[in-house]
């Protein structure tokens, strides 16, 4: 998951008050930004991949994702990376 910046805390040695008022509420929003960003990361890394790759062998897949489908064309056939309980791997789909 991508680490977004927080607004720094260090810079709160304000004097003006209203400023000081300011300065509270863009940390408030910095803060919810970053949940809501946060929160769509994990909904996309949860979604399934759509991508169908051709490839000679499994193994040309770097980092595959719950989902990608591929053809192997060294077996001749589509292969979908699925996950069975706590394990994932490529399974013939044909």
């Amino acid at each position: 998951m991508a680490r977004y910046p927080t607004f720094p805390t260090d810079l709160y040695n304000l004097d003006n008050e209203e400023l000081k008022n300011l300065y509270s509420t863009l940390q408030t929003w910095s803060a919810v930004l970053i949940n809501e960003l946060d929160s769509r990361d994990l909904a996309n890394e949860g979604s399934p991949s759509t991508n169908i790759l051709t490839v000679t062998t499994v193994t040309s897949i770097g980092r595959p994702r719950k989902g990608d489908i591929i053809y192997s064309a060294s077996a001749g056939k589509f292969r979908g990376y699925v996950s069975l309980g706590s394990e994932t791997s490529w399974q013939d789909l044909n």
